[in-house]
Formats: C-alpha cells, structure tokens, sequence
C-alpha cells in the first residue's frame, strides 16, 4: 500500500507558516479532534452554542485554503492553537473545513490522512446528508478509520449519535462512490442523498467527482461546481461516475488508475470553479505543488 500520497500537506492542506504551531498540539486524533471543535463553529449550527454569526463569520465558509483559514483565525485571535475560543469568536465553516484541518494537522505528523466526500445517515432519520470527514491510516490496526472531527458533544446530543465519531462506521458514512452504486443497484432511493432541498442522482454523481478529486489532493468547497457536474440526471456520463464510483471504493487498490484519470477535465480542478452558493466562479489556489 502506497500511502505516500497522503502523509504531506500539499496545496489546500498545506498550512504554510501556520504549520508551526501544530508541532505544540497533541500527536492523537481525538486531541486534534477537540482543539478544531474549539476553533471552528458550523456555519448552519450557531444556535446550538446560543450565537449569532457575525458578517466576519458569514463570510468564512467561502475559505478554501489552510493557510488562509489558520491566517484568518490568527488574525482575530492569536493564541495558541490549541486555546478553544468561545463559540462566537470561532471560525465559521462546514464539514470540509473541520475534515481540512485534521487532514492538514495529521499529515503534520507523519500520519497518512485524506479528505473523504460522501453522506452521512446520522443528521436526519432516512436521509443520507451531504457530509465530508476524515480517513486516516492507523498503522497498529493496519486499517484506514473514518473520523467525524465536527462532531462535538452538543452536535452528539442534539444528532442523538450512538457510535464512536473517531471511528464512524462505514454504515454512517458512505463515501460517494458507495452511494452511487447502492442506488445504481436498485437498493437505495437517490432521492434519499443529499441536502436541504437539492437531492439525487446528479447529487450523488457530483460528490463522486469531488471525492475522486480529494483523492488527489484537491479538497474543494461542498458547493464548488466543476467539469462533469450537472444538474440534470440525463446529463450524467453514467460510464465515467461508475468507473469513479470503482475507484474511489477501493483507493489503494487503484490509486494508480485514480491518479491517471484525474487529467480529465470532468474531474480535474480547473483554475476557476463555479460557487454555486455565492452564484458566481472563482478563481482557487493553484495546485502547482499538489502531488
């Protein structure tokens, strides 16, 4: 197994200067786990910590880079990292940031993580929710372990979670390519993939591009719209999602293929992607350095 790939930070997991600061943090996963649930808040739970979002925070969720993110957090308060702020000083982001972060922070250390796009079913009963975590290799137990870092005890409560969030499930959380051939085989509803009111096949295909490219260290924004991306279902090149749904099932086993696939530009990150919550393209950091 190849994990050289994911044990450096390089382009959005690269944390430039800031990356100092994570040789003071703790060497575990649930250590780093707790200090990103104290500097990071999800832009759509502020009422669970009693907050209102400043325009500041309104803002963040749009930050695609480490560097940027740990700048912005330096720049409004400058202790150290592992200081938990109040929930209304935090950084405000989503599941692609709290999966960045710990992604960035293990690489740190010399421990092969990535960023995995897919759904999870513990948000709400029968539905599989748009949802990005954290797969790291754990070398004792020879596996790769799925890490919900979002996850804090109010969001256990209020989710009502029953499992160990350092260890999700594989049940819990379906990769994107998973929940594309459960609904390919007739066995899930695509309608049941998705989030608030956008739900689907398209849906589903479109986190299997996103997942394929964070397997190629290009971990973008939930809604940041590229190459193969459609909205409509009749859209969809079945073939190439089915092959991406194969590859990104079993990436170890086919990392080499994964690699060679993702020149094409129906999964390759163009300079400037679509936001499609902002309504508008923009430009991403560049990827010169990306392995």
């Amino acid at each position: 197994m190849n994990l050289a790939p994911f044990r450096a930070p390089v382009a959005l997991s690269d944390a430039g200067i800031w990356a100092l600061q994570f040789a003071a943090l703790p060497d575990d996963v649930a250590g780093l786990a707790k200090v990103l649930q104290g500097l990071l808040i999800h832009e759509h739970l502020p009422d669970v910590y009693g907050v209102t979002l400043s325009a500041r925070q309104r803002g963040e969720p749009h930050v695609r880079s480490t560097e940027a993110i740990l700048e912005r957090i330096a720049v409004h308060d400058p202790r150290p990292l592992s200081r938990a702020r109040a929930p209304a000083e935090r950084f405000a982001g989503c599941c692609r940031h709290y999966t960045l972060l710990l992604v960035a922070m293990l690489r740190s250390k010399g421990i092969a993580a990535r960023a995995r796009c897919g759904f999870g079913a513990y948000f709400a009963k029968g539905k599989f929710v748009d949802h990005w975590v954290t797969e790291y290799f754990d070398e004792a137990q020879q596996r790769w372990i799925l890490v919900d870092a979002q996850i804090d005890d109010r969001q256990c409560a209020l989710f009502g979670i029953d499992f160990d969030t350092l260890d999700v499930p594989r049940d819990r959380f379906l990769v994107a390519g998973d929940a594309w051939q459960l609904c390919r085989d007739g066995h899930a509803d695509p309608q049941s993939f998705g989030v608030l009111d956008m739900a689907g096949l398209w849906f589903i295909a479109s986190n299997v591009i996103r997942d394929a490219a964070a397997l190629n260290n290009r971990e973008m924004l939930p809604w940041d719209v590229w190459g193969g991306m459609t909205l409509a279902n009749a859209e969809i090149d079945l073939a190439f999602i089915d092959r991406l749904a194969r590859l990104t099932h079993a990436p170890d086993r086919h990392l080499e293929e994964l690699r060679a696939v993702y020149p094409d530009p129906r999964i390759a990150v163009p300079s400037t992607v679509f936001n499609a919550v902002l309504g508008r393209p923009e430009a991403v950091s560049p990827f010169a350095h990306s392995a």
